[in-house]
């Protein structure tokens, strides 16, 4: 039987991340990374942007040079996935029924790309954005021709592909159950612009609206009927309706958890010696009062990562980063620190019309989090405020005059 001092499963940015920070804090153990990719690491967030767009190659998303993992001495068993976990013999069984001991595992296995699930979602033609296969299907189908694209889900997937796929020559309707985009993470002044601007771009959204069933010729799908009614002609759909977190055998071997998996602290869960981060991870964050959330986040997964790194090798710490994210849509660079759970009070610095302004969020005085779009000054200076939980006064950040660093 194989055996590795580290397992991890996974092989996006926190499972990558985690065995880089085990070498460097010197860790000279054996390792082995599994992932049901079929590729070495890669970074996900460009597929539903620049990689979609064809603007950077494949090669330029991986997170490290193949011969890198070889040299680290870091073990890659990919197109690989675990079956089972028995977290008292600490064996794991993978595809072909092969089994594989360990002394502590990681989990980072993310989660799958939420799919349609009305009828008709069987048919060609239906996307998500998940995985380079995912990219890569969609992009051959628009090569071939498919003009006529609608998106499910007008949250910050759905609204990168919509961007994209408009770049790419596409008629676009974008469906958005709830009464406005992004509801999920971002005030309704983010929300509004970001509305006008799509609509600006030739994008025809439709809020208060779902996807009822998709039509086709029994092979390909050649419409969607809306919760309206209304038929629509379309020659693919591409879900961006969130995801659902991969934490199957974790959990079917007892490990604590509703909404992914639940960890502590320093990212352990119920299971001895198994650790989980990134976006399958539940986690109490101190950024949202404590919550038991899950973040889907590269940020995310590569601090929590360096926090398992740490507790390994004995110098355990306490997860308590700072989220941050960022989304580009069009010529529009969103970037957003902290988290704006339970706001209060929204102010807006600079003019949405201008196409450069801030949102900054606030709970009883506090400065919880700050949305800037083409304002890297106040994003940068707004992560201090965040971090620091700043009490400023409304006036005081409605006043342009003055920056954010000197409100602290």
């Amino acid at each position: 039987m194989l055996a590795f001092d580290i397992i991890i499963v996974g092989t996006g940015h926190g499972g990558a991340q985690a065995a880089i920070a085990l070498r460097q804090k010197g860790f000279e153990g054996s390792i082995l990374m599994i992932g049901r990719d079929k590729t070495p690491p890669y970074e996900r967030p460009a597929l539903s942007k620049e990689y979609l767009a064809g603007e950077k190659p494949f090669e330029r998303l991986l997170i490290r040079p193949e011969q890198f993992w070889a040299d680290k001495d870091v073990a890659l068993k990919l197109g690989t996935s675990v079956t089972r976990i028995d977290p008292e013999a600490r064996q794991i069984s993978v595809t072909g029924d092969e089994t594989i001991a360990y002394r502590k595992l990681i989990w980072a296995a993310g989660g799958d790309a939420r799919r349609l699930s009305c009828p008709g979602a069987h048919l060609e033609g239906c996307h998500v954005v998940r995985d380079r296969g995912d990219v890569d299907r969609l992009r051959a189908q628009i090569a071939a021709g498919a003009r006529r694209v609608l998106v499910v889900g007008g949250g910050y997937i759905g609204l990168e592909a919509a961007a994209v796929l408009r770049k790419l020559g596409c008629d676009v309707t974008l469906v958005e159950m709830q009464d406005r985009l992004l509801s999920r993470v971002a005030g309704e002044e983010l929300s509004q612009f970001y509305l006008e601007e799509h609509r600006r771009q030739g994008v025809d959204v439709r809020l208060n609206t779902g996807l009822e069933s998709i039509v086709g010729d029994g092979e390909n799908l050649t419409g969607a009927i809306l919760t309206t009614s209304e038929e629509l002609a379309c020659d693919a759909i591409v879900a961006g309706v969130g995801i659902v977190p991969a934490v199957g055998p974790l959990i079917a071997a007892g490990a604590a958890g509703a909404n992914g998996v639940d960890v502590d602290g320093i990212c352990h869960t119920s299971l001895p010696g198994i650790y989980a981060i990134g976006d399958c991870a539940a986690h109490p964050n101190p950024y949202a009062q404590g919550e038991v959330i899950r973040l889907e986040s590269v940020q995310n997964a590569n601090d929590m990562a360096t926090t398992v790194a740490k507790a390994i090798c004995e110098e355990p710490e306490q997860y308590d980063a700072l989220p941050w994210f960022w989304s580009n849509q069009y010529d529009l660079k969103l970037q957003t620190a902290g988290l704006s759970i339970g706001y209060d009070t929204t102010v807006v610095r600079g003019d949405p019309a201008e196409r450069s302004f801030s949102v900054v969020y606030l709970r009883d005085g506090m400065v919880i989090a700050v949305d800037a779009v083409n304002k890297t000054k106040d994003y940068v200076q707004g992560r201090k405020l965040v971090s620091e939980r700043a009490m400023v006064s409304r006036e005081d950040l409605e006043d342009e005059s003055r920056q954010l660093k000197e409100l602290l």
